[in-house]
C-alpha cells in the first residue's frame, strides 16, 4: 500500500508530501465508496419525500422526514463520536453502510408485499440517518489514517466536491427513476449503492492506530467527557466550531427561503426552469471551492484564511438579498457557494489536523453535532419565521447577519491577537 507520511498533532501546515492522493490506493477505496453511495443518497433525497406524501397525503408527515436527516445529530452526536474513538472505525463504517442497506431495503421490501406505511417510512428516514452519523464519526479519523494529515485539505476538498457532483446528478436523475421505477424500486438502488460501499471499503487496508488502543481507555461517559474537554480548552478550534456553526445556520437560511425569495423578489415560478439554475448555482459554487480550498491552503493557514473569505461570503449574500436580476442572483449565488464550502471544508480539516487520533471522532461529531444539528434547522425556521412576519428580504438576511457576525469574531480575536504581541 502507497502510505503518506504523518505530521505531528497540533501543526497543521508543514510541507506536504509530494504522492498524489490519485496514487494511494486506500484513499481511491474510500473515494469511490463515497461517490457511489451519495449518488445513492442524492436520489433518495427526492425519492423519500414523494413516496412519503404518496402513501400519507400529509404535509406534516413530509416534513418530519425531512427533519428526521439532521435530528439524529442532536440526539446521538456525542454517542457515536464516543463509539467511533472506541471501535475499529473501518470495521463500524463497513457495518453501518450494511446496516444501511438492510435498512432502506426494507422499504421496497414491505411495498411489494403491500404492507408499507407512512410511520415506516419516517422510522426509516431516521434511522438511516442515525448510522449514517455514525459511518461520519467514523471518517473523521479514518482520513488522517490513510492520507496522513499533511493531505487531508486536498482530501476533504475531493470527497466534498466529488459528492457536491453526484449530488447534483442525482437530483437530476430522480424524477426519470422515480418515474421508471416508481418511488420505492428507486431506493432499492440506494440499497445498493450502500451495499457497493461497504464492498469498496472493505478493499481499503490501513488499519487505525489509534483503534489498536481502544481498550485503554476510560469509560464511556468520561470517554464523552474527555472530547468536551478538548474541544473547550482549545481556544481556536472552539472559535472555528461558532464560526462553523453560524456559517450552516446561514445555509439552512437561504436554501430553506429561496424558492420564496425567487418567487417574490425575482418574478420566477415553481413552473420556472431558472429555480433549478439558482439551486445548481449554489451547488456548483459548492464544487469550484472544493478546486480552491486546496490552492488556499497552500497559501494561507487556515485561521488567517477565515479573515479574508468570511468578509466576501458576507458581501456576496448581501447581493443575493438586494439584488432583483435573477442573472445577477445567480452569479453571486455561484460565488458565495463556493466562499461558504471553503470554510467549511477548511474548519473541519483544521479540526482533524489539531485533533489528537483517539479523539477525532468525539471532537469532529460534537462539531457536526453543533453545525448540521443546530445550525441548519435553526436557520431554516428563524429565516421562514422572518420571511412571514417581515418578508423574504429580512428572512434571507439573517443568512447575511450570520456570515457577516462569524466574521466579527475572527477579525476580532486577530486583533486581540495582534495587540497581545505588540504588533
Amino acid at each position: 500500500m502507497t502510505s503518506l507520511p504523518r505530521k505531528d498533532i497540533g501543526d497543521p501546515t508543514p510541507e506536504a508530501p509530494d504522492i498524489p492522493l490519485r496514487r494511494v490506493p486506500d484513499f481511491r477505496w474510500f473515494w469511490l465508496s463515497r461517490v457511489v453511495s451519495g449518488l445513492g443518497s442524492a436520489v433518495t433525497t427526492v425519492a423519500l419525500p414523494v413516496l412519503t406524501f404518496q402513501e400519507t397525503g400529509s404535509p406534516l408527515m413530509v416534513s418530519l422526514v425531512a427533519a428526521s436527516a439532521t435530528l439524529p445529530y442532536v440526539v446521538f452526536g456525542l454517542i457515536a463520536g464516543t463509539v467511533a474513538d472506541r471501535t475499529d472505525r473501518r470495521r463500524l463504517m463497513i457495518l453501518t453502510d450494511w446496516l444501511n442497506a438492510a435498512c432502506i431495503a426494507s422499504v421496497p421490501a414491505a411495498s411489494a408485499l403491500g404492507i408499507l406505511t407512512g410511520g415506516q417510512v419516517l422510522v426509516v428516514a431516521f434511522a438511516s440517518a442515525g448510522l449514517g452519523l455514525f459511518f461520519d464519526a467514523g471518517v473523521y479519523g479514518f482520513v488522517p489514517d490513510i492520507v496522513g494529515k499533511d493531505k487531508l485539505t486536498e482530501a476533504n476538498s475531493a470527497v466534498y466536491g466529488a459528492q457536491t457532483v453526484v449530488r447534483i446528478a442525482g437530483n437530476a436523475v430522480a424524477g426519470g427513476l422515480i418515474v421508471l421505477f416508481r418511488p420505492p424500486g428507486t431506493l432499492a438502488l440506494d440499497a445498493l449503492s450502500f451495499a457497493a460501499s461497504a464492498l469498496l471499503l472493505k478493499a481499503v487496508t490501513c488499519t487505525s492506530p489509534s483503534d489498536k488502543t481502544a481498550v485503554k481507555r476510560p469509560g464511556f461517559r468520561e470517554s464523552v467527557r474527555e472530547g468536551l474537554r478538548f474541544l473547550r480548552h482549545h481556544s481556536t478550534l472552539r472559535l472555528m466550531t461558532v464560526v462553523g456553526t453560524l456559517q450552516s445556520f446561514s445555509g439552512g437560511a437561504i436554501i430553506g427561503q429561496l424558492v420564496v425569495f425567487a418567487d417574490r423578489v425575482l418574478g420566477i415560478h415553481g413552473s420556472d426552469g431558472r429555480i433549478g439554475l439558482l439551486y445548481m448555482a449554489w451547488s456548483a459554487g459548492g464544487i469550484g471551492g472544493s478546486f480552491l480550498l486546496p490552492r488556499l491552503r497552500r497559501r494561507f493557514e487556515a485561521f488567517p484564511l477565515l479573515l479574508g473569505v468570511l468578509p466576501i461570503g458576507s458581501l456576496l449574500g448581501l447581493v443575493v438579498v438586494l439584488s432583483s436580476d435573477w442573472r445577477v442572483t445567480l452569479v453571486a449565488l455561484t460565488v458565495w457557494g463556493s466562499a461558504y464550502l471553503v470554510v467549511l471544508v477548511n474548519t473541519m480539516t483544521y479540526s482533524q489536523e489539531v485533533t489528537p487520533p483517539e479523539l477525532q471522532g468525539r471532537v469532529n461529531t460534537t462539531r457536526r453535532m453543533l453545525s448540521s444539528g443546530l445550525g441548519v434547522p435553526l436557520g431554516a425556521l428563524v429565516a421562514g419565521t422572518l420571511t412571514v412576519r417581515v418578508g423574504v428580504q429580512a428572512g434571507m438576511s439573517t443568512a447575511v447577519v450570520s456570515i457577516a457576525l462569524a466574521a466579527l469574531l475572527v477579525w476580532g480575536v486577530q486583533v486581540r491577537r495582534r495587540v497581545r504581541s505588540g504588533a
